[in-house]
């Protein structure tokens, strides 16, 4: 497996499993269970999921050493704040079943965010967790993060698919020396993803999925990238994908497929902003 290595020098793998949208517990264990023996060593789980039990018996059942791991979790913006961010981070490390965490990253970029970044800081200082980061932060954002801040965040985990490619994003990380880590790689399928004309031909020239070749593109723009499915299948092919290189004329397709706009929501809309601060978990 490629890793990446982030600006406190921790290896992160490049392709890990992402849990999202898998609340239920024995669906998200067996997933979990068959992503580990499928080869990936990466997993991503936040306390909104409400699914970090099931990881963390996932992992404990599996039987991997702990070292050969790479675990992120998430905290949500209810629990943000430097005292409720230590607590939140002491329940989800007890569900995960874990000593440290590898990754922890604040959730959204709203509520207390400094409060919150001072409580992630102390914990990585005290080895609590190897890295910590951020989701969902815009240039912006994290510019005025970075500038406020003794430690800079190790990640960034933003939308990005071939609809919504964020180059001005991924250069601002590279310049602040910021990780970008894509969710929705398959936009959830919106816009017809598997059928695209593009990616499909792309796909067929190496003898590759639609999901296959997107996931290559990411890992040749070094964004690391988490796909998530519960289905046997397409866990196993969505790890197949380190024996092919896609051609600089491949590349240079996919480009041209961005929109640069969101097919999920505006993290800047001042509407759901509102609807943020409605939710509880």
């Amino acid at each position: 497996m490629k890793t990446i290595q982030l600006n406190n020098g921790v290896e992160m793998p490049i392709l890990g499993y992402g849990v999202y949208q898998i609340p239920d517990y024995d669906e998200c264990k067996k997933s979990v269970l068959k992503a580990l023996e499928a080869g990936y060593r990466s997993i991503d789980t936040a306390q909104a999921y409400q699914n970090e039990q099931a990881v963390g018996d996932a992992i404990r059942e599996s039987g991997i050493k702990r070292e050969e791991l790479f675990i992120t979790t998430k905290l949500w913006i209810s629990d943000y704040g430097f005292e409720n961010a230590q607590k939140a981070f002491e329940q989800s490390i007890n569900k995960l079943q874990l000593d440290y965490l590898d990754l922890y990253l604040l959730h959204q970029p709203y509520n207390d965010v400094y409060g919150s970044w001072r409580a992630l800081e102390n914990l990585q200082k005290t080895g609590k967790t190897k890295a910590i980061g951020v989701s969902n932060f815009f240039p912006d954002r994290l510019v005025d993060l970075v500038s406020y801040n003794e430690i800079t965040p190790a990640v960034n985990q933003i939308e990005t698919h071939v609809f919504y490619q964020r180059f001005k994003d991924h250069d601002v990380m590279n310049e602040l020396g910021v990780q970008h880590e894509s969710w929705a790689p398959f936009a959830e399928g919106k816009n017809d993803y598997f059928q695209n004309e593009i990616l499909t031909k792309i796909g067929a020239k190496y003898g590759k999925s639609v999901a296959q070749v997107t996931l290559r593109w990411m890992i040749q723009r070094n964004i690391v990238v988490i796909p998530k499915s519960v289905t046997p299948s397409r866990i196993e092919q969505n790890i197949d994908v380190f024996d092919f290189e896609l051609s600089q004329e491949d590349m240079s397709a996919i480009a041209r497929l961005d929109t640069n706009e969101t097919k999920f929501f505006d993290h800047r809309d001042p509407e759901r902003v509102k609807w943020f601060a409605s939710l509880k978990r």
